[in-house]
């Protein structure tokens, strides 16, 4: 394995959540409402993110409202210096603001990326051309993972044991490069760019890392939040490109990395390859769809026996089955790809939840990574799904304030712009998934939270197929020009 980059910085986990004053929560700014070219829809869109209304399944459904969102925000607190044991406390007012926006022309003028900064004060808007910064000094190994320095990397420094020494039997920057090469290639073939022995041992060394540590991860910023991604590869590659290749930014995913996509085996294994090199600065939730029942039905498992072997599911499987469940970034942003549970009474519950193991038909892990918020429902209610709860805003209020949190953070639905505001802004949906399944026209977007606590959503424009193998052969040139000028031998074409 190639040596990282000096300026790589660890991901901090902090020991416990504190227990801090309330921050400030409904803040209110005049945010405004801008109007741009370069501006999502405001039609206010969510659905299912290919998930079944039932365990037998039935195919996902999308309704769109006209609408925009409001322009407050809401106050998420400014943290205070890290305390003895290395965690950030969250005591004190800055916003998370979401916007209105109203898109004047076409979808084909609107850019390929978008970031939309939250600000206490003003709303700012602009476009990210997801290029990073290659330089001389680059190492060979973060060449290899996409050819971009590592300067942007927090100080995150683990508080629980570090993780063990893995004796390396591969070359996982070999893997990452030809990963990538795949991606950048924009093409879907029959066979894998790895072979199956490599793709064993890639599991069996993120099995290691993920039980290594806890089952709820507690982060301190800065950290980019990413919701399903559900095999779009080619995707992954965007959002990597518009947020920067780890180690550059720190990241949080929040689960559904297979199924419904065309290279889900690509996705999965590029994620984990990550997690292995840098399993402090990446970070892996478990999505609903990392399942054995649902990935029989929804595409993965197809995948795997039709480009590998059914074995190699099965290995898959077993690493799903030790997939952390929950994180809480800065003692103040609850993180699950699901939702809340009436079978949740303290967050020592879900440290609790023994790894490996499947997903039961029901209980607290089956709500985690099922359950919904609900505009309607005022507590509990039977989720359409067929499967775990619906969650109303008097549920949202009375966890916020149980746990001193001011954000739940989630994925599991399509929505429109990629990301959607809840129950005054105390809960954010967020898909990252641009034209789910070539249907949705959707963004897919990440949200970037700051070290003070200030989020920004950064988009992804939705590109159908001819489009997206235009952008990958440009970003191709792109990386293949800044190799050059490195002196880092390209990907092979």
């Amino acid at each position: 394995m190639g040596n990282s980059s000096s300026k790589e910085k660890k991901l901090k986990r902090t020991s416990s959540v504190a227990s801090t004053a309330s921050a400030a929560v409904g803040s209110s700014f005049n945010a405004g409402v801008i109007t741009n070219s370069a501006s999502p829809s405001s039609s206010s869109t969510s659905a299912t993110a290919g998930d079944p209304q039932s365990r037998a399944g039935t195919h996902d459904s999308i309704s769109r409202s006209s609408g925009t969102t409001s322009g407050d925000a809401t106050g998420l607190g400014t943290a205070l210096p890290p305390s003895s044991s290395g965690g950030a406390t969250a005591n004190g007012a800055s916003s998370l603001t979401s916007t209105s926006v109203k898109s004047s022309s076409s979808m084909a003028d609107i850019p390929t990326t978008q970031t939309i900064l939250a600000n206490p004060i003003s709303l700012q808007q602009s476009v990210s051309s997801g290029v990073g910064t290659l330089g001389a000094a680059s190492s060979a190994s973060s060449a290899a993972a996409g050819g971009f320095s590592a300067g942007g990397a927090s100080n995150f420094m683990s508080t629980t044991p570090a993780s063990p020494a893995r004796p390396q039997t591969f070359d996982i920057d070999d893997m990452i490069s030809r990963l990538l090469d795949t991606g950048y290639s924009g093409k879907v073939t029959k066979s894998v760019c790895l072979k199956n022995a490599e793709i064993t041992a890639i599991c069996q060394a993120a099995r290691e890392v993920f039980l290594s540590q806890p089952t709820l991860i507690e982060l301190s910023p800065p950290v980019k939040i990413v919701g399903d991604v559900h095999g779009q590869y080619s995707d992954l590659i965007r959002l990597f490109e518009m947020c920067g290749f780890p180690p550059s930014a720190n990241y949080l995913f929040l689960g559904d990395y297979v199924d419904r996509g065309k290279q889900s085996l690509e996705t999965i294994l590029l994620l984990l390859c990550y997690k292995i090199k840098y399993p402090e600065n990446f970070f892996l939730l478990r999505g609903n769809h990392e399942c054995a029942n649902v990935t029989r039905v929804y595409g993965f498992y197809d995948e795997c026996k039709r480009r590998c072997n059914i074995k190699i599911w099965k290995t898959f499987i077993d690493v799903f089955n030790c997939l952390p469940i929950a994180a809480v970034v800065a003692s103040k942003i609850f993180c699950v790809h699901g939702g809340l549970s009436p079978s949740l009474s303290s967050m020592d519950d879900i440290r609790r939840i023994s790894r490996p193991t499947d997903v039961p038909d029901y209980g607290l892990l089956n709500d985690l990574l099922w359950s919904d918020p609900s505009d309607t429902a005022l507590d509990w209610e039977d989720n359409e799904r067929g499967v775990s709860y619906c969650f109303g805003k008097t549920v949202i209020g009375a966890f916020l304030a149980r746990y001193d949190f001011d954000l739940i953070c989630r994925a599991h639905m399509v929505v429109e712009d990629g990301y959607e505001f809840w129950n005054e802004r105390t809960l954010v949906t967020i898909f990252s998934a641009p034209n789910y399944c070539g249907e949705f026209d959707n963004f897919g977007a990440v949200m970037s939270v700051s070290e003070d606590l200030l989020c920004a959503f950064e988009l992804l424009k939705p590109l159908d197929g001819v489009q997206l193998k235009k952008e990958m052969a440009k970003n191709r040139r792109r990386l293949s020009q800044g190799h050059a000028q490195a002196g880092v031998t390209a990907p092979a074409t």
